[in-house]
């Protein structure tokens, strides 16, 4: 039974096409995506070679990225990070963090009133905050299912 959709662009109809072009068409979109995945794979190690960071800088509290690529201190922002680490090693847990902030009035990273407590921990715990970044923590092994896997050590260079 063939199945197809006409398309236009490509003038490719795969409604009077066998079952085995099918196939070689289908061969050919898997090598793409393979081709693809190889390619954005590349990308992010020579990014990483060349020391620029992939982070979502705009929900990062105290940093911004500069024109270059580089991240940029954001001073006052930067000082909100010194104060909610100031309070945790003065041995205030996250709730009590939360309480003095909303208090003070000082707004998250998206402009909110209210800090969520789960917020405050991640913080704490993100060793991006001590001046340390790891990158490709995952990967994709197989560029099929896109399912990502933590990576133990280090992957193999491919460049």
């Amino acid at each position: 039974m063939n199945i197809g959709v006409y398309i236009e662009s490509g003038g490719l109809n795969t409604l009077n096409i066998s079952d085995s072009m099918i196939d070689q068409l289908a061969a050919l979109d898997q090598a793409e995506s393979h081709f693809r995945s190889e390619n954005i794979k590349f990308g992010i190690r020579h990014r990483m070679r060349s020391g620029k960071t992939v982070l979502n800088h705009t929900q990062f509290l105290g940093y911004t990225k500069g024109p270059n690529g580089i991240l940029q201190i954001v001073p006052e922002e930067a000082e909100v990070v010194c104060k909610i680490f100031d309070l945790y090693i003065q041995g205030n847990g996250v709730r009590k963090i939360k309480r003095y902030l909303e208090e003070h009035g000082i707004k998250t990273v998206t402009g909110k009133a209210e800090w969520s407590t789960s917020t405050i921990d991640r913080m704490l715990s993100n060793a991006k905050y001590i001046g340390e970044v790891r990158m490709q923590k995952t990967f994709t092994a197989d560029f099929l299912t896109g399912r990502g896997k933590r990576i133990k050590g280090s992957l193999t260079p491919i460049w």
